[in-house]
């Protein structure tokens, strides 16, 4: 099949035409032939049984029969009108009903007529109903291609009320296999079909859209799956190959004088074998002459920080500049005042950009960063803005990853002549299912073990009617000189969200702790930013026991002091989100607390979160918690989930595949990495058209 067919704009598709083809595009995205065929099935029904009616049982189950229309009226309702059918074979009668879309069907139904229904059955009132039910002519029906399972395709309302249902899909989707007469080029090498012992391009295409049984169907859908699969990596390690063999780096060849004296003079405290490690792994990276593209993956509190700080010191000492990104002020700020601290008696010159920066100190460092005076720029988005330029920027460090898009991250790459070394910190674990498809094209350190003297954070769920015995405890806390954070989900009250909101937080916790004895700071999102530091200065000098805060410290603020966390309503909370809050504490010596609270109403999924919770501090666990219950594009965000647009794999459920999937590549492009060998000629031309009609590479910066 010539591939260019397969690009001709779904409009020109018998039953389709231009009303349809801009439903089908707005609703769906399918422009053309090719999207229309890779508009793969969500699930499939047994339509291999019909019923009689006398068999109908009060299930609510999906069922089949024939039978005829014998009679049809409007009746009136209290808001509009319901169209109401009776529909009889020779066992007995149900009601078909519609409550939209009655003209048309009332002026095409043909009463007495022999129709096949299909659709959810439903007791009421002493009789079976059907509500909108999928109709065709028995007739039409016989003369159709005989399919067992059908499939059922994704939808939206807009579609189904512009009349574009699953039998309409469906009936596309067979003129297309009509007008191609399934003749689909085959996009995978011999060797690896026979390998794996895979059917053929055209079988699994017939058969994921109409199955003759469940094995064909099994196979038809690993089949699907690998090849996704398979080409989504072959992208990322391809960009990853020419990237290392092209793209020339800064080499950082020796490791000099501020980075041996800080390493046996100044380092706070002994390095975990973890985080010696990976700075052996970056070091290879800068001193190889090729551009480092980096990913290290740590936990809360591993010590990612001391490590960026090694690196950028690697850097000075070949006489490059390096910046650090962050995704708020208050983390820039906490970054810029830990850095400072840490390399004051080298002499380094440190600044930080953000956007509450006035602007003749602005100028001040513009000018310092042009001349190379400075040495380190720490900073947020404003590090991004055209008029921030380096003399000889060699490192660029950017910390939580998943809150910058790829299109900002891939700015800093043009603030040198050449790529600076990049690398990219997140404390938020991600499995290693998702690291492998995300950041496929990047190398991937993890730092596994945290800083010895940790002591684990104990973790326990409370419900609101325990928050008595909660307050005695954080009373004790406070009576040992510790610290205690609340944080709330909301900042005003919800009328649709039934839960505690801070200002209502604050007021109860301002009777229960009350001045002079107890002192309260509150911090939220719409505080003005000098407000917001000043709060946060009292709390972090001990000035005050309580803090009481939204989200907004999620990441940035580090008091050792403080050894118990609040969560109210977490079951509101992601399990990220709960991960990085309970972060905050456990960075002193003490014993630290995470006390989780909700009310008894709990979801499944409200209480597998908290449950995870409880039962481990291992960030990466959770992750793969995590990722179970929200899929990889909830946790990447949309920037980073763009690029795993996948129309029938699905990489949590699909984890075996993929593995098999990556090796297929990795060992391909050691073979033949130009693919040029006879057997991989398909590969070959079928990855060329993949990149010229959806390239990946313009996701990944």
């Amino acid at each position: 099949m010539n591939a260019n067919f397969l690009q001709t704009p779904i409009a020109y598709l018998k039953g389709v035409g231009p009303n349809r083809a801009n439903s089908l595009q707005s609703e769906l995205g399918i422009s053309t032939f090719q999207d229309l065929l890779n508009l793969f099935p969500n699930r499939y029904i047994d339509k291999t049984k019909y019923y009689k009616i006398n068999q109908l049982q009060r299930s609510s189950s999906d069922i089949q029969v024939i039978g005829k229309i014998v009679h049809i009226k409007t009746v009136e309702q209290k808001k509009g009108k319901r169209l109401v059918a009776t529909f009889k074979d020779n066992t007995g009668e149900i009601e078909l009903v519609w409550f939209r879309g009655q003209k048309w069907i009332k002026e095409n139904i043909k009463i007495n007529v022999a129709y096949v229904i299909f659709g959810k059955c439903n007791w009421y009132a002493g009789k079976f109903s059907m509500p909108h039910p999928e109709m065709e002519l028995l007739s039409e029906h016989e003369k159709g291609t005989k399919i067992g399972m059908q499939p059922v395709y994704p939808s939206t309302e807009k579609l189904s009320n512009s009349g574009i249902s699953n039998r309409v899909i469906n009936k596309l989707i067979q003129q297309l296999f009509l007008e191609c007469k399934g003749q689909f080029s085959e996009s995978l090498s011999p060797n690896i079909i026979h390998s794996l012992q895979l059917i053929s391009k055209p079988e699994a295409l017939f058969n994921i859209h109409f199955p003759k049984n469940q094995e064909l169907l099994a196979k038809a859908q690993f089949r699907l799956k690998f090849e996704e699969l398979f080409y989504i990596q072959m992208q990322l390690l391809a960009k990853k190959m020419l990237r290392k063999q092209k793209i020339k780096g800064y080499c950082f060849n020796q490791v000099g004088t501020l980075f041996n004296e800080f390493y046996n003079t100044h380092l706070p405290f002994n390095l975990t074998n973890a985080q010696k490690r990976v700075i052996k792994e970056i070091r290879t990276d800068v001193g190889s002459h090729a551009q480092m593209n980096r990913l290290l993956q740590g936990d809360v509190g591993s010590g990612k920080t001391i490590v960026a700080v090694m690196v950028m010191l690697l850097a000075i000492d070949n006489d490059f500049q390096a910046c650090l990104m962050a995704p708020t002020e208050i983390l820039a700020n906490q970054h810029y005042n830990g850095i400072k601290e840490l390399l004051e008696p080298l002499g380094i010159e440190i600044a930080i950009l953000t956007g509450s920066v006035k602007k003749a100190k602005r100028t001040v460092i513009h000018d310092q960063l042009e001349s190379g005076e400075l040495h380190i720029l720490i900073g947020t988005h404003a590090l991004l803005e055209d008029k921030v330029k380096y003399k000889n920027l060699g490192l660029a460090i950017i910390d939580e990853q998943h809150r910058f898009g790829v299109a900002q991250r891939s700015k800093l790459w043009h603030k040198n002549d050449i790529p600076p070394h990049i690398l990219v910190m997140t404390a938020t674990p991600i499995p290693r299912t998702l690291a492998m498809s995300l950041y496929g094209d990047l190398d991937i350190s993890v730092i596994d073990e945290l800083p010895p003297g940790r002591k684990p954070i104990k973790t326990v769920h409370r419900y609101d009617a325990n928050r008595l015995k909660v307050f005695r405890f954080i009373k004790d806390e406070i009576n040992l000189g510790r610290q205690v954070y609340v944080v709330y989900p909301l900042i005003k009250e919800s009328e649709a969200l039934d839960y505690k909101d801070l200002m209502d937080g604050y007021e109860s916790i301002a009777r229960d702790f009350p001045m002079p004895n107890y002192q309260i700071s509150i911090v939220h999102g719409q505080m003005k930013p000098a407000d917001k530091d000043y709060e946060m200065e009292r709390f972090v000098k001990g000035e005050t026991q309580i803090m009481v805060a939204t989200t907004v410290i999620e990441v940035g603020v580090n008091v050792p002091n403080a050894s118990v966390m609040i969560i109210e309503s977490s079951e509101r909370f992601g399990l990220s989100q709960l991960h990085q809050l309970r972060g905050r504490v456990g960075r002193g010596a003490e014993q630290s607390y995470c006390i989780l609270m909700s009310g008894y109403k709990l979801s499944a999924e409200g209480k597998t979160r908290l449950e995870t919770m409880v039962a481990t501090n291992d960030g990466f666990k959770i992750a793969e918690v995590d990722l179970k219950l929200r899929g990889p594009g909830d946790i990447m965000g949309t920037q980073q989930s763009g690029i795993l647009n996948l129309k029938i794999a699905d990489i949590v459920k699909d984890n075996d595949i993929l593995k098999i999937a990556r090796y297929y590549a990795i060992e391909l492009l050691k073979d033949d990495p130009a693919l040029e060998k006879t057997d991989n000629l398909i590969i070959r031309h079928y990855y060329a058209q993949i990149i010229k009609h959806k390239n990946i590479w313009n996701y990944i910066s």
